[in-house]
């Protein structure tokens, strides 16, 4: 069987694939409209329906649970592709176990103590926790961590290898169309999205990995054309590089996403059971991901590490598979950036604006239009570079807003909100002043991420000393006088 590194997608895909790709859109569609269908009257309450437009009323139960965050989490497809072919199962550890780990640690740890503060947003939760000051600064790193700018990046490549046209266009067209929907429908729209999606990309990569192994066979055909580094949980690049992969999956423990879905859940037994069953799905998708991105590199390991995967997958599969595979794909990139769409422009219209814009949905609106037109922006800066994007953004996420959270946790009531502030914005600085200056020995080989947490840490520790040495002063003073 000959494969092409290049391939002509007009030609490759047949009547019957655009039939079935097209079909599966349109479904989307409808699963959209239906969702609003059975969308609840709200008489005239802004209260509820602003309820409703964030968390579809807090009434998700669990088969929804499970489809929205399973869908949600796989938008970056060309970038986990991109790192199984360069790297193998490296991928498979740094964008798998470190994650389910997270997402166990959430299920048992986390889940009980989200639910008790009824709140809308992470930020709002951050600022219920610690305090206002801290509230506002978890936004504006909210906002950040969930630009949708891999998932722009995603939906660009594939449009472009479709169509033909400009990487920019791509982006601008494809970020449109999910504006509209999102628009449209809030959350639910997003929910309703995502079950359609659901079962299309789990099913399109569990196909392209069954073609793989019927075609060319199991583990020694890989083993006979890949690289011994393909085979190493670390892929050649070492431990300490590896472990920077395992903070940015703790970054979940304050992924926004994750809390939307708790915080829209009927109550905490369908969030913890359907994190776990979820976690499961991930496993089964991740190891499909992977294996058919290693194929994919035996097979055509001169092709272009970003569409690799997509190359290949279309030249394996018989015609009508490869228009569900390919809409597979689209779905699993759509069902990550309408949410993250959603979540940025909730940041930006409830958790930044003033009290007396929060709660008005023409200014969520406006949110959620500026951050598409912001991620397409962002996009062409990253010059594509999925994995750059994730790296920078997970740095700043993972050293400066998870550990205060984290002892918040664990530690209730004893982190003040300057506390917070101060040690966050602390590890913001540090982690900016490790990627701009020229390292050199043992000190380029340490992540600015290490740096960050590092100085996080400080700032709390040295923060809350000295604030109790100036407390036991005054209550000395105090009882002097008395």
């Amino acid at each position: 069987m000959n494969f092409d590194l290049t391939i002509n997608y007009k030609t490759i895909l047949t009547k019957v694939d655009w039939i079935v790709f097209f079909s599966i859109l349109i479904l989307t569609i409808a699963a959209v409209i239906y969702g609003q269908y059975k969308k609840k009257k709200l008489k005239n309450n802004k209260e509820l329906a602003f309820l409703d437009l964030l968390l579809m009323g807090r009434q998700l139960t669990l088969p929804m649970f499970v489809a929205t965050l399973v869908a949600t989490w796989y938008g970056g497809i060309f970038g986990v592709t991109k790192i199984a072919f360069e790297q193998g199962i490296f991928n498979f550890i740094t964008q798998g176990v470190f994650w389910y780990i997270a997402y166990i640690l959430f299920a048992f740890f986390i889940t009980h103590k989200v639910l008790k503060y009824k709140a809308l947003t992470l930020p709002e939760l951050v600022g219920q926790m610690f305090g206002p000051r801290a509230g506002k600064l978890s936004a504006v790193f909210n906002f950040f961590n969930v630009l949708p700018i891999a998932y722009v990046i995603s939906l660009g490549l594939l449009i472009q290898a479709l169509f033909g046209i400009s990487f920019l266009q791509s982006m601008i067209i494809g970020v449109t169309v999910v504006v509209l929907y999102t628009l449209y429908g809030g959350f639910r729209a997003i929910v309703f999205s995502d079950i359609v999606q659901f079962f299309v990309m789990c099913l399109g990569v569990f196909l392209v990995l069954v073609f793989s192994y019927k075609i060319f066979g199991g583990i020694s055909f890989l083993k006979a054309n890949l690289p011994d580094t393909h085979f190493s949980p670390t892929g050649g690049v070492g431990i300490a590089t590896t472990l920077v992969w395992g903070f940015i999956a703790l970054s979940t423990l304050v992924d926004p996403n994750f809390y939307q879905r708790v915080f829209a859940a009927k109550n905490i037994k369908v969030a913890k059971r359907g994190i776990l069953i979820s976690t499961i799905i991930w496993v089964l998708f991740d190891i499909c991901t992977t294996s058919g991105a290693m194929y994919a590199r035996a097979v055509i390991p001169e092709a272009a590490s970003d569409k690799a995967y997509l190359i290949y997958a279309l030249q394996i599969l018989p015609d009508g598979i490869r228009g569900l595979v390919l809409a597979g794909i689209l779905a699993t990139i759509l069902s990550t950036l309408d949410s993250y769409l959603f979540i940025a422009g909730t940041t930006v219209s409830y958790d930044m604006m003033p009290k007396k814009l929060k709660g008005k949905i023409c200014v969520h609106n406006f949110g959620i239009i500026s951050v598409g037109i912001i991620a397409v922006f962002m996009g062409v800066l990253f010059k594509g570079n999925i994995k750059a994007v994730w790296k920078t953004l997970g740095s700043y996420s993972a050293s400066c807003l998870l550990l205060p959270v984290l002892y918040g946790y664990i530690f209730p009531n004893r982190i003040k909100d300057y506390q917070f502030v101060f040690a966050s914005i602390l590890g913001v600085i540090t982690v900016s002043i490790w990627r701009s200056i020229e390292l050199s020995g043992f000190w380029q080989n340490v992540d600015e991420l290490y740096m960050g947490i590092i100085a996080t840490s400080l700032g709390l520790a040295s923060y809350g000393i000295i604030y109790n040495c100036i407390k036991k002063k005054k209550n000395s003073r105090f009882n002097l006088v008395d």
